[in-house]
């Protein structure tokens, strides 16, 4: 009686634990929660010919607000974005910052929605001397520069999945370049320079947002 007892007691521990196994496997993990971001100034000196100058809008993503210390991930300047890895574009621009970090940007072709899988290691580009990881021109550019116009146009279809200062990953989409994003900028009242954007940071270590 005993022994039959026993046998029961084990098969209804099983079945206990391959039921909770089955529930666990078909939890998903929860996608990260996406942030939209107003309106960060980014100014610069110069341009038009002239050497470009000034400080840099440096930018958290974890803290989701403009820094001031070495925490920063991805940091503004008219056009120009950086990434806090690798060495600075520039040695003798007093503005731009030194890169204390791991940052790197990979540029992905989709639909921001649709970007949940990281990118290969390899596709990660850090900042060098006289090189930018993020281009300023081309496919893979964030933004396109209308010559007639002269507006600066978020590129569609493109998302930048950025390895932060400390190892993490954000992915960003540019919205506008102009103060609270106007959905058709007027060459002649628009003002430039103030970045909108989409980003979703992953905290955890995982490989997906």
């Amino acid at each position: 009686m005993k022994t039959k007892f026993l046998k029961l007691s084990l098969l209804a521990l099983f079945i206990f634990t391959a039921s909770c196994s089955s529930d666990d496997d078909k939890k998903e993990v929860a996608p990260v929660a996406t942030t939209k971001v107003s309106n960060v100034y980014a100014p610069q000196t110069g341009g038009q010919g002239q050497p470009v100058g000034g400080e840099f809008a440096k930018f958290s993503f974890s803290q989701n607000k403009i820094v001031t210390d070495d925490s920063w991930d991805i940091a503004f300047r008219g056009t120009s974005v950086i990434v806090n890895g690798g060495s600075k574009i520039s040695a003798t621009d007093t503005g731009e910052p030194e890169r204390k970090g791991q940052g790197a940007v990979s540029v992905v072709s989709g639909i921001f929605a649709n970007v949940t899988a990281f990118p290969a290691a390899s596709t990660f580009a850090q900042d060098a001397s006289g090189a930018s990881a993020f281009p300023s021109s081309g496919d893979n550019a964030w933004y396109d520069y209308n010559g007639a116009t002269h507006i600066v146009s978020a590129k569609a279809g493109r998302v930048f999945v950025i390895k932060t200062h400390d190892g993490k990953y954000a992915k960003v989409e540019f919205l506008s370049y102009y103060k609270d994003a106007p959905v058709t900028p007027d060459p002649n009242t628009a003002v430039a320079r103030y970045y909108t954007f989409n980003f979703a940071y992953q905290a955890n270590s995982t490989t997906t947002f």
